[in-house]
């Protein structure tokens, strides 16, 4: 019994499986790449998805469609024939069910948006979970480590790379008060952003005005830093509150 028990969890890493690990190794790291290089698409236009948030989910899709393409080799090469349920369901149910959880903890605050990398790797850990499930140990331990090494040095590498940061801002004008958008965008300008495209809004409130909008830096280093450029938006005629904050997660 004790050498029939050993046997069958040495299937779990005998050679064919370690090789296959090494493939779908290969396809994760690959995944992680270009799902990189489409972030920082994104991260450079100031978007809130970034290049962890791309990263991490275009590594964690890569894993599960690279395992069903190795059915044969699911549970160490021994699949029980009287399996009751059909695995690639159970695996479809709990994607779906994770990708609601991840839901959960992505919030907005006007044009800020937090918690997106928390979403994606929370849907990287069900992925970790489901190939350590049907017994690719070796990919499923890669794949830990690629997602925390892209939780923890992504951010820098962001930081390093060329970008334009964003800022959200609000200003409510003085009652009565017609503001020009020429003006202000002048202002913004002088200070090295410009008004992001689609990005502008308008309330009103008690014959009071609210501009909402994104500022973006002309480039990494020729925006002004959120102090002075709130000076500047002070300065405007007719400004009586305002508000900026990193339009960033």
């Amino acid at each position: 019994m004790d050498t029939l028990s050993f046997e069958h969890l040495a299937t779990y890493w005998s050679a064919q499986e370690v090789a296959i690990n090494v493939i779908v190794f290969l396809n994760l790291l690959g995944a992680l790449a270009l799902g990189l290089i489409v972030g920082y698409e994104r991260s450079y236009h100031g978007r809130a998805a970034g290049m962890r948030t791309y990263g991490l989910v275009c590594m964690a899709a890569a894993a599960l469609t690279v395992i069903a393409g190795y059915p044969s080799l699911w549970f160490g090469g021994q699949v029980n024939s009287y399996l009751a349920g059909d695995p690639t369901r159970i695996i479809q149910g709990i994607v779906t069910g994770i990708g609601f959880l991840g839901a959960g903890v992505i919030m907005r605050d006007g044009l800020n948006i937090s918690g997106l990398t928390t979403a994606a790797s929370i849907w990287t850990c069900s992925a970790i979970g489901i190939m350590v499930g049907v017994g690719f140990y070796g990919a499923a331990i890669l794949l830990t480590f690629l997602s925390a090494m892209s939780m923890m040095w992504i951010s820098k590498l962001e930081n390093w790379l060329p970008s334009r940061p964003a800022i959200a801002i609000t200003l409510e004008f003085e009652k009565n008060f017609v503001p020009q958008e020429n003006t202000l965008r002048e202002v913004v300008y002088s200070h090295g952003y410009e008004v992001a495209t689609g990005s502008f809004s308008i309330r009103s409130s008690n014959e009071k005005l609210e501009w909402h909008f994104v500022a973006i830096a002309l480039s990494k280093n020729s925006g002004a830093p959120m102090n002075e450029l709130a000076s500047g938006l002070s300065t405007l005629q007719g400004v009586e509150d305002f508000s900026l904050s990193h339009a960033r997660n």
